[in-house]
């Protein structure tokens, strides 16, 4: 995502600077120049592309390679040195809001109706083969998809979670996060989640006309895409308000939701880190922290997403900071209470690193039950040393 840079207007003695002026016309040359961009990425897909999703792909690559070589954590030091992540991600996520609203106002004009069913229509190899009007959609849906990917790998940066957008697993969950994507979760009740409240009728009432047929040959992300954007389609005489209505309140919750998710990790790498950095017993701390985990085993068949994030980053710091790699406990599959309790018996001194790093982890998720608080008990008393 650019950073708008604010020049200031030529005026004559008796023509004062109006900041907010300067400002948004400041923020509108950015969105264009990166909308004639996009403009050009748009020119090199084929109809294939759009009707198969391939373009989504290719977005992807075009819109992530170069910016993740340029920016970094220290990319936004250099610009916010001091700022709390909170504040600066805060002002990342409003200024995308205000990209994506200008965006969608200079690119609804040019809808038309009829643009739906084109899209199902389309067929060939050839860029020349996309009709002009699918053409300005694909700009708008790739704009917007552009703008919220890197607005979430921007709060993935500035909150230090690491993110490799050439590891598969890692760009589909920045993926996931940028556009709020949910196992399950049709595409268009996110959409009327994203809209103001009294727009929220006439969207409902548009989803449940036939107008969407023409994205069910799409694949789920190309289908996502398109649900959200064709409504500013579709929906006579509302299309440029709602067009910059819904790109901005579908960034806004694109950046609230990458906000919670990269916070929440944040949040669970520096548990780990200080747990790791003030363990004595570094060996031992994986196998008590994997335990705890696996407290409540029988009654939960799913670990914890926040537990098993924080099981991933201990190993990892603790392997970094410590050269401790334990394959005995990585081959573990049901984990023995006996055996855990003889490697805390075995150990010679203060064991209150252990025990409190064992209390972090059982609270990580919210509340402990009440098989983590008995296992705690027992480690508890494990730990004196009289």
């Amino acid at each position: 995502m650019t950073d708008a840079t604010t020049h200031a207007a030529a005026t004559g003695p008796d023509e004062p600077v109006d900041a907010g002026e300067t400002a948004e016309a400041a923020d509108r040359a950015c969105v264009e120049q990166e909308q004639a961009e996009i403009k050009d990425f748009v020119k090199g897909l084929s109809a294939d592309d759009i009707k198969s999703g391939n373009w989504f792909t290719k977005l992807a690559a075009h819109a992530m390679n170069a910016y993740t070589e340029k920016v970094d954590w220290q990319y936004f030091q250099d610009r916010y040195a001091g700022v709390p992540a909170d504040v600066i991600v805060d002002q990342r996520i409003k200024m995308a809001a205000r990209y994506a609203a200008l965006e969608g106002g200079l690119s609804a004009g040019a809808y038309t109706a009829t643009v739906a069913a084109t899209i199902g229509s389309l067929g060939g190899a050839s860029p020349a083969t996309v009709p002009a009007a699918v053409a300005t959609v694909m700009v708008d849906v790739a704009f917007i998809s552009q703008l919220q990917l890197r607005l979430a790998y921007d709060v993935s940066v500035l909150y230090r979670v690491p993110i490799d957008v050439h590891d598969p697993e890692d760009l589909w969950k920045l993926i996931r996060v940028a556009l709020t994507i949910k196992s399950g979760e049709a595409a268009n009740k996110t959409v009327v989640k994203a809209v103001p409240v009294m727009v929220r009728p006439l969207v409902k009432r548009f989803y449940s006309t036939s107008v969407l047929n023409a994205g069910k040959a799409l694949p789920v992300i190309g289908r996502h895409l398109l649900q959200r954007n064709v409504i500013k389609i579709g929906i006579p005489l509302v299309g440029v308000p709602l067009a910059v209505l819904l790109n901005r309140y579908t960034t806004l919750l694109a950046g609230r939701h990458a906000r919670a998710v990269f916070r929440n990790e944040a949040r669970v790498i520096e548990l780990a880190e200080g747990m790791s950095r003030s363990s004595r017993h570094p060996r031992l701390l994986l196998w008590i922290a994997w335990y705890v985990i696996r407290a409540n085993a029988k009654t939960k068949a799913k670990i914890n997403d926040d537990q098993a994030l924080l099981m991933r980053h201990l190993v990892r710091l603790v392997r970094e900071q410590h050269g401790v790699v334990d394959e005995q406990l990585a081959h573990v599959v049901d984990i023995d209470p006996a055996d855990v309790w003889t490697r805390v018996d075995a150990e010679q001194g203060d064991l209150g690193d252990v025990l409190e790093a064992a209390e972090r982890v059982a609270a990580v998720d919210g509340d402990l039950t009440s098989r983590e608080k008995e296992v705690l008990a027992e480690l508890r008393e494990r730990c004196r040393r009289d």
